[in-house]
């Protein structure tokens, strides 16, 4: 007899208010209490709190929940400093003291390490900063209201499209929260602001840079007013509208000096947000790489040269790689201007066979890899093969680092150092680096 397949009807959500205690936070900085036995998510929950929480969402193996109200506070909780905290889905670790934060990130960071990696090893010394207004980019986040006409103009809601209105973010610098009234004014008085995507800032050590976005091209009149505008605020203009090209329409080039390199960049180029966290990220790797004057070295996801022109600096030769032609093309002309000439810059997708490749025939003594969160998947197993003694390892993602050293791990080489870097302070995202000799 044929049966008919009848779907399963879903249960519905329970979104009654309920007490939890909260046991622990993941690497995410999310807050996990037990309820019917299944771990419940709760954004800005802390360890051995009692909070009432109501469920979003409910899988069959876990449930995510919104904190409605905190019964019984952490002895750790604090009260965030940024009047948008409740509602910006940006800094989500603001209830935690700066320490705390990089305890429980570091607690992270060796958790992760011993569930994925089976390696326990004591973290070297966080890499940090106190300068609270550390971030040196920042992308605003634009809607016109046709009903209302009227402009949003901030960061997104925690889950959601929606948009928080910002006024001054106080983990901005000062240069760029400077920028944002006048800015703010005059895009709302554009002709068409419903051609407007988003604004993006930049803090270069020269000039500050300001990246208009928008879904199709400005009238003349927006243009002008624009420029008017930027011209009065003396910051470095681009625009990118559509489909066109990149345009800077006045000012310098931005350009950063660290690490004894100067390197110039766009504003669609990535450097890195926290520059003193920086400075001391590439001081570190440099270290760890032991570097000598005979060293031949391979920079992995090289970017603009971030690492590679200052390794230079120290070693015999660098060979430089990156997915981007945009970037390799960029980082030659960083090299030239810098007056390093034991530097060579290749494009190559690193999640493809690169036997073939002419750099890749040729034996290293050193690798330093520093891929996107998406990690190393491809080159990592071919390091051994180089013959490099030591590698560096610089991940935005410790989910992935943690993958990837199982096939260094497994080529012969071991694990030796491990460090958390915070390079995003009162967010629960974190930078490690870890070493690994053979």
């Amino acid at each position: 007899m044929a049966r008919i397949f009848q779907a399963k009807k879903k249960t519905p959500l329970n979104t009654k208010h309920f007490e939890v205690k909260v046991d622990k936070i993941d690497h995410h900085g999310t807050g996990i209490a037990f309820h019917n036995r299944k771990p419940v998510f709760i954004d800005g929950a802390l360890p051995d709190e009692k909070v009432l929480i109501q469920l979003v969402e409910e899988k069959s193996k876990f449930a995510k929940a919104k904190l409605i109200k905190v019964l019984k506070p952490s002895d750790k909780r604090i009260q965030p400093f940024c009047p948008h905290y409740a509602q910006c889905g940006g800094c989500n670790m603001q209830h935690l003291s700066s320490d705390d934060q990089r305890d429980y990130k570091a607690l992270a960071l060796s958790g992760l390490f011993k569930k994925l990696a089976k390696q326990e090893l004591p973290l070297s010394e966080t890499l940090s900063d106190e300068t609270p207004d550390y971030r040196r980019r920042v992308r605003f986040s634009v809607f016109w209201d046709k009903k209302l006409k009227q402009l949003s103009f901030g960061f997104r809601k925690k889950q959601s499209k929606q948009i928080v209105d910002i006024d001054a973010c106080p983990i901005l610098a000062n240069e760029l929260n400077a920028l944002l009234p006048s800015l703010q004014a005059c895009l709302s008085q554009f002709q068409h602001p419903e051609r407007l995507g988003h604004v993006e800032l930049v803090k270069g050590d020269n000039t500050n840079i300001v990246l208009v976005r928008t879904i199709k091209a400005l009238s003349e009149k927006d243009r002008e007013q624009l420029a008017a505008c930027c011209q009065s605020l003396n910051v470095t203009l681009y625009l990118h509208q559509g489909d066109e090209a990149l345009e800077r329409m006045f000012g310098e080039v931005g350009h950063y000096l660290e690490a004894g390199v100067t390197i110039p960049f766009e504003p669609v180029n990535f450097i890195q947000v926290n520059k003193k966290v920086n400075e001391k990220m590439v001081a570190q790797a440099l270290d760890w790489l032991s570097l000598n004057s005979n060293d031949r070295v391979l920079d992995l996801f090289c970017g603009l040269g971030n690492f590679s022109l200052p390794i230079a600096k120290k070693v015999k030769s660098v060979i430089g790689v990156e997915g981007v032609q945009s970037m390799v093309d960029k980082a030659t002309d960083n090299a030239q201007l810098n007056q390093v000439d034991n530097v060579a810059f290749y494009q190559a997708n690193l999640e493809q066979d690169i036997s073939h490749k002419a750099w890749a025939e040729q034996q290293f003594d050193k690798v330093l890899l520093d891929p996107a969160r998406a990690g190393a998947t491809g080159i990592v197993d071919h390091i051994a093969k180089l013959g490099a003694q030591r590698v560096v390892y610089v991940s935005c993602n410790p989910a992935t680092l943690a993958r990837d050293s199982q096939s260094l791990l497994a080529q012969g080489f071991t694990m030796t150092r491990l460090g958390m870097l915070d390079m995003f302070p009162h967010t629960s995202h974190l930078e490690s680096m870890a070493l690994f000799e053979r």
